[in-house]
């Protein structure tokens, strides 16, 4: 009987000991989810966080970049944009994979253009704010690797 009493007390304190990790690990999973950050600047730096910084030479820049040119759509508002992009990418498969979604890209700059006015999209802030939302957007699609710097090579806001 006391050996039965004792291997009860041993499977309670296991199973104790099990609930309150499994306790913790959700509440930490909870509040990290929490912490993280509503600013589209914040947001670009965490989705690259895991590429690895190397400097490019500029053969390998030229190699892993494109280009989306003379895209023109509305702004919100009465005023319109006709922009320039270079997308900079990590490597020659994120750059492959990139091309095959252009179409999907392109949507994603049109709707994320689409949602700004004129103000928003002006000066340099505007285009570090188009630069960051649209890394933001674009590397969630791409799973061969991810999207380093959007550079935005010619904007023309005019107003309608």
């Amino acid at each position: 009987m006391f050996k039965n009493k004792m291997v009860q007390w041993l499977i309670m304190i296991l199973i104790a000991i099990t609930l309150i990790a499994l306790a913790s690990f959700i509440l930490w999973e909870y509040l990290d989810k929490k912490s993280q950050s509503g600013d589209p600047t914040q947001q670009a730096a965490n989705s690259v966080e895991n590429v690895k910084p190397r400097k490019m030479s500029a053969k390998e820049e030229k190699a892993n970049t494109v280009e989306f040119k003379d895209i023109t759509t509305n702004l919100a508002g009465k005023n319109y944009v006709k922009i320039n992009f270079a997308f900079l990418l990590e490597d020659s498969k994120a750059k492959e994979e990139f091309e095959l979604l252009s179409t999907r890209v392109r949507s994603i700059i049109l709707q994320t253009l689409a949602d700004m006015t004129a103000e928003q999209a002006g000066g340099s802030k505007g285009q570090d704010l188009i630069s960051t939302m649209l890394i933001n957007k674009i590397n969630p699609i791409l799973s061969k690797g991810k999207l380093v710097r959007v550079d935005i090579t010619d904007i023309n806001i005019t107003n309608n």
